[in-house]
């Protein structure tokens, strides 16, 4: 059964609601302005996300339990406007998360749930170490998982209508209830991102797993179905077993300017992809200048590699350090876990490709080609 239609009265609150919404974001970005009350209203939006999602066959109960009672909630537009790998440094985000106390905590919660761990690795493939970094990253190792309603935090979002994937991301959240989940249990981060993986409910749909056998998918409680679900998500995202992700280089001044001018940049993917240069084999790094900490010289290894700026540190980045971008499309993130991963004891795998990978050929054409810097903005 359809709610009945909204007070004239109701949907004034709800417009005053969205303009101060709007008024949020402009505050945040250092420019107020008067309240400028939306064409269409709060409740408007939600009738149109009705006919959208029984277009995708949705049950008229799944909308009413998820859609009946929705307000806005105009706090996730402002924290959608100063995330910390926007507005950090790629230098201080990992400063600030590679800590004496996070990698104690890291190395605690490797030793805690070593067993599973191995598990997971045999299952998909893609380190504990790793598995733990990220979660250490996402929710503090389980501890804070978020607290927005999931539903009405995308809701708010797509109405704000900044990016068209939080509606995108919201008809996802109302297949996760008409598939069973209870719209209460779904909560998590201001951006919709849920549990202690923080996946989008689109990554739930595709990538969770039932890894505990107990006949629910719960990334909320279940540690062994979180730690299943990364690790699906980043096999399916193209985790190659025994391989790294990187490691931090040394780039001088000089060497870095031979680099702007025979490095291509890429030109496709997300924002940190086009972020990175072309890649290259080691040997190519090795030759421009590029070393180890220390002044050594890199490994020799045909493994292709790109090259990712902060201000004052640099990485050399391999295939499996585009599984971490498509887990969070940052540069700061994916270098954080990473690096948090190997911090945390267990042996790093050799600089080496996987079987059968196929390493570029060294082009003047590719080599030569001059590119712009990559912007310092990391999302």
């Amino acid at each position: 059964m359809r709610p009945s239609r909204t007070p004239a009265s109701s949907v004034t609150r709800l417009a005053i609601l969205a303009a101060t919404v709007a008024l949020a974001g402009a505050l945040v970005r250092g420019q107020p302005q008067e309240p400028v009350v939306p064409a269409q209203s709060f409740q408007e939006f939600l009738e149109g996300v009705r006919v959208e999602a029984r277009s995708l066959g949705l049950r008229e109960e799944t909308l009413d339990a998820a859609l009946n009672t929705l307000t806005p909630e105009p706090v996730v537009v402002s924290r959608d406007r100063t995330q910390p790998e926007t507005v950090q440094s790629l230098d201080d985000y990992v400063a600030q998360r590679l800590s004496t106390r996070v990698i104690a905590s890291a190395r605690d919660m490797a030793r805690k749930h070593h067993d599973l761990l191995d598990k997971v690795e045999a299952t998909y493939g893609v380190p504990g170490p790793l598995m733990i970094a990220i979660w250490g990253l996402e929710s503090n190792f389980g501890r804070f998982t978020g607290s927005y309603p999931t539903i009405r935090a995308l809701a708010t979002l797509a109405y704000d209508n900044r990016r068209p994937l939080f509606r995108t991301e919201l008809l996802h959240a109302l297949t996760m209830v008409d598939r069973g989940v209870a719209p209460g249990e779904m909560k998590g981060s201001w951006a919709g991102a849920m549990g202690q993986p923080q996946f989008m409910p689109s990554s739930f749909l595709k990538h969770a797993v039932d890894f505990d056998g107990d006949g629910r998918i719960d990334i909320w409680s279940s540690t062994a179905d979180v730690f299943g679900s990364m690790g699906q998500y980043l096999r399916n995202a193209g985790w190659t077993a025994g391989q790294r992700w990187g490691r931090e280089v040394i780039v001088a001044p000089s060497v870095l300017a031979r680099i702007d001018r025979e490095m291509a940049m890429r030109t496709a993917g997300c924002r940190a992809i086009r972020a990175l240069t072309v890649a290259r084999p080691l040997s190519d790094w090795q030759a421009i200048g590029v070393r180890l900490p220390g002044r050594a010289p890199l490994p020799t290894s045909p493994i292709a590699a790109s090259l990712v700026r902060g201000q004052q540190r640099f990485f050399l980045a391999y295939p499996n350090y585009e599984a971490l971008l498509d887990y969070n499309c940052s540069n700061s993130y994916a270098v954080a876990a990473g690096m948090l991963s190997d911090r945390i004891g267990a042996a790093a795998p050799a600089d080496r490709p996987a079987t059968g990978q196929r390493v570029p050929a060294r082009s003047k054409a590719t080599t030569k080609s001059r590119a712009p810097r990559p912007s310092r903005t990391r999302r």
